[in-house]
């Protein structure tokens, strides 16, 4: 049988990754959480909703000068 550490868990099936992490946090299973997958998912959380609305900013800017 092959043993699936969290790290592994991360890389082969991210949906389960997903749902261990949250029921390690939880539980508050601190020792158990996979801190640097789930940093970086954080960080590239904030990326993208910054991303998004630089882009709807950039469409409202761009409509409201076409309106001048």
């Amino acid at each position: 049988m092959i043993k699936v550490t969290i790290p592994n868990l991360y890389d082969s099936d991210y949906q389960l990754w997903l749902e261990s992490t949250i029921n390690q946090l939880r539980q508050g299973d601190f020792q158990a959480v996979d801190w640097q997958n789930l940093l970086e998912e954080l960080a590239d959380l904030g990326k993208s909703e910054r991303r998004a609305l630089e882009s709807l900013l950039t469409r409202l800017l761009e409509h409201l000068l076409t309106r001048l």
